[in-house]
């Protein structure tokens, strides 16, 4: 029977300096009121925010070196974002690409695609949107429709996409498509460039009027073979490689922290015994989440697929995130009010309306019990 492999693990000393760096950065670069507080990896889009973080080398930083990357590892970009998150920093425009699609391209694309894109992903210049998820498909990825028939040079795209995050702001969809009858093995990923003849994004509207999600329908889209992502069929193999950067990280915990720092900030003073109990099991749930990311982001520098154990990080942690809003909109004694002036209020009432897609965003939660059991089981 498989088994779990998360080891305990710490920061090292110059991971620990490095992390100090990021914050004194952060103290000058986003002093509070001076940016929109963003809840986790659905922080605005900024790309002068994400160029000023490629100048300093804090994008593509596992990237390698000859591709304009940090050549760095998982575990030193863990600590960078770590401390994004922590301040609800406008990480919206690089956040895909920094996170999946550089790192799917190093390991899969041509020198041509590596060439042309992972020194410019590092700048923070361009910007990346997932094409996987579609209408008619539920949970099951690998039951996907939409295809691509290959014709002279290239590929034509029929089909759609659905809750495809950020498309309308994207320079690129990396997409997930049909190139064969295998249900996996039929599988294959291309790059495709915003705008596209025959490509029409759709946003779709949000509970308080966010448009963050999209509709993607490809009529005869043309793609050119050199923006195929790996072999014919490969399609699905890569994308379980990407799915355990999405899913394994601290971006799956850390949603509610701005919420919760101001929370903390508000009621320090407090002597609650109630608030206290609160706060120390948020506290001691926190350094266990921290830790599990940490053993993961370990595993993939030493050149492992941490598939089951990111699918257990994302589990319990997008739960807690929901919990803790809830927490904290108990301990207020009532519903926020979105249209408050008070920014700690307003922002925990975006938190109520968007905690839901928490647990279904990069897989919902009874795809990835059944994900674990099978593993666990075999």
């Amino acid at each position: 029977m498989s088994r779990v492999r998360l080891t305990a693990t710490e920061l090292t000393a110059s991971e620990r300096e490095l992390r100090q760096e990021v914050r004194e950065w952060l103290d000058e670069r986003l002093p509070e009121g001076s940016y929109p507080v963003g809840l986790g990896m659905a922080g605005a889009f900024d790309p002068r925010f994400s160029r000023d973080l490629g100048a300093r080398g804090w994008l593509g930083m596992a990237l390698p070196k000859e591709y304009g990357g940090g050549g760095r590892t998982a575990v030193e970009r863990l600590v960078v974002v770590e401390e994004l998150l922590a301040r609800g920093a406008p990480v919206g425009f690089h956040w895909v690409a920094d996170r999946q699609s550089g790192p799917s391209i190093a390991l899969h694309g041509t020198e041509e695609q590596k060439h042309e894109f992972l020194p410019r992903i590092a700048a923070g210049e361009v910007s990346f949107a997932i094409g996987m998820s579609e209408p008619d498909s539920g949970s099951d990825l690998a039951s996907i429709k939409s295809k691509a028939v290959p014709v002279d040079g290239g590929w034509v795209i029929n089909g759609s996409k659905i809750w495809t995050s950020g498309a309308h702001l994207a320079d690129y969809v990396l997409g997930l498509f049909r190139t064969g009858d295998d249900k996996h093995a039929g599988l294959t990923q291309f790059i495709i460039e915003r705008p596209t003849e025959g490509l029409t994004i759709s946003p779709i509207p949000f509970i308080d009027g966010e448009a963050h999600f999209c509709l993607l329908t490809f009529e005869d889209v043309f793609v050119p073979d050199t923006r195929r992502l790996g072999e014919v069929g490969w399609g699905w193999m890569q994308n379980q490689g990407e799915l355990v950067l999405e899913r394994g990280g601290v971006d799956r915990w850390m949603s509610a922290m701005p919420v919760l720092e101001r929370w903390v900030r508000r009621e320090l003073d407090t002597d609650s015994t109630g608030l206290k109990s609160d706060l120390a099991g948020i506290t001691a749930r926190c350094w266990a989440f921290h830790g599990m990311s940490l053993a993961v982001a370990r595993m993939v520098d030493a050149g492992e697929l941490p598939k089951t154990e990111a699918a257990l990080v994302k589990d319990m942690a997008t739960r807690f995130e929901q919990e803790c809003v809830e927490i904290v909109v108990r301990q207020l004694g009532r519903m926020p009010d979105p249209s408050s002036r008070d920014p700690f209020e307003a922002l925990l009432a975006t938190a109520v309306l968007h905690k839901p897609s928490w647990t279904i965003r990069g897989g919902t939660t009874e795809i990835l019990h059944n994900l674990i059991a099978k593993e666990l089981s075999r």
